[in-house]
């Protein structure tokens, strides 16, 4: 059984999903790839779990670094799940590039490699937005290149962490 919950915030309303105890989904209202991975008969149910993701967003949204993490579950391929890994390891109010990306994966996997083309595919398919920070990741010369949620969302978030992106 999959649940959901409404939260509103200063990038709009977001969706959560949880199995419980986990997040599996945390999604802006009229992103690309919303609700994708969100089983078809989820239940709206207020629960533990989703308070946890509350505080999260309010400690974030205020510009603190939240010192706590709720528990993550995305679901998504093994590669997609290394990629994810990789981007909740980026730290706050910092960016990577996707090319950065490919790099350390391929660092840890010298039997798989992959591209940063690749990596933007996982990047983008990322079923928990802002949590795990794929806002963070920008292109090869630093610009701001496409983010699920909108352009204007990854600015904000961006700015929210460091309070000079222009």
């Amino acid at each position: 059984m999959e649940y959901i919950s409404k939260i509103e915030s200063p990038v709009g309303i977001l969706t959560v999903s949880s199995d419980g105890e986990n997040i599996s989904g945390l999604w802006m209202e009229g992103q690309k790839y919303f609700a994708r991975t969100l089983e078809k008969d989820a239940v709206e149910q207020n629960l533990p779990v989703f308070e946890s993701v509350r505080q999260w967003l309010d400690c974030y949204f205020s510009g603190r670094e939240p010192d706590f993490m709720p528990l993550l579950k995305p679901k998504g391929s093994p590669f997609q799940q290394s990629i994810w890994n990789i981007l909740c390891e980026i730290p706050y109010g910092k960016t990577v590039s996707y090319g950065e990306i490919a790099k350390q994966y391929n660092a840890q996997n010298k039997e798989k490699q992959t591209s940063a083309r690749a990596v933007g595919g996982a990047v983008g398919h990322n079923p928990i937005s802002i949590i795990i920070p794929c806002h963070r990741v920008v292109g090869a010369n630093g610009n701001l290149t496409g983010y699920a949620g909108g352009i204007d969302k990854k600015i904000l978030l961006l700015q929210i962490e460091t309070n000079n992106v222009q």
